[in-house]
């Protein structure tokens, strides 16, 4: 289970306005998000309401059963291709493998609600391309849906590096493709290459990649370090 928490309200809405996105289509998930109590139905209607306050149109919402299925996402929305198609934005309240996995499905601009936590170890997660950091710091919305610390192997935030050539990884050149090249792409597809120039510096914050105090002092997390204390 990955673990989530909802963004400032100002942070969403921040980046909303970077590019002027005012018709919104909500995405929540009844999986890990709906545990984490950031993307169940009553927290997709709390999210809708206060974008609307904030003057945002909400043209539509709907909570799936797991955002980090391509297959299940295409099946459900569906129903609901008009609202998608009036809107400007999606914003997705979920975990990062599922900003991306909406965003790899949808051709809309997609941004992320929630920062995904972490708990201190490694989780299962569904078998596609798709992965997360949980580096409690999602930028999502600035890269098109696609992860620079997953899809660089260098996990660089703020662009490529001088090795890749061809639109491939100096690594892995016949595996892998650059993350950048990848980002670039879909930026351009989406006629938001913009984004590239008029967004400020990715600052990553290592500190927030790990489990923050509040989970630490949980009974589960003290059951765990008793069990490494027995060894």
């Amino acid at each position: 289970m990955l673990v989530s928490e909802r963004k400032p309200l100002e942070e969403i809405l921040g980046l909303l306005e970077r590019e002027g996105r005012r018709r919104l289509f909500i995405l929540g998930c009844n999986g890990c998000a709906a545990a984490s109590g950031t993307g169940g139905e009553p927290e997709v209607l709390e999210l809708k309401e206060e974008l609307e306050r904030a003057g945002k149109e909400v043209v539509g919402w709907k909570v799936l059963d797991f955002l980090c299925q391509k297959g299940l996402i295409r099946a459900g929305l569906r129903p609901y291709e008009k609202e998608l198609a009036a809107a400007e934005a999606v914003l997705a309240a979920t975990c990062g493998i599922g900003v991306q996995a909406v965003a790899a499905v949808l051709e809309e601009p997609v941004y992320p609600a929630c920062n995904t936590i972490s708990l201190g170890g490694v989780r299962g997660e569904w078998p596609g391309a798709e992965r997360c950091l949980e580096c409690g710091q999602c930028f999502l919305g600035l890269t098109a849906g696609i992860c620079p610390l997953t899809a660089c192997t260098k996990q660089l935030v703020n662009g490529p590096c001088g090795g890749a050539k061809e639109g491939r990884c100096e690594f892995e050149p016949d595996a892998r493709p650059c993350g950048w090249e990848l980002i670039y792409e879909r930026l351009k597809k989406q006629g938001r290459l913009d984004l590239l120039r008029k967004s400020p510096p990715i600052f990553k914050d290592h500190a927030k990649m790990q489990p923050p105090k509040r989970l630490r002092q949980t009974t589960r997390w003290a059951v765990e370090l008793e069990e490494v204390a027995r060894r």
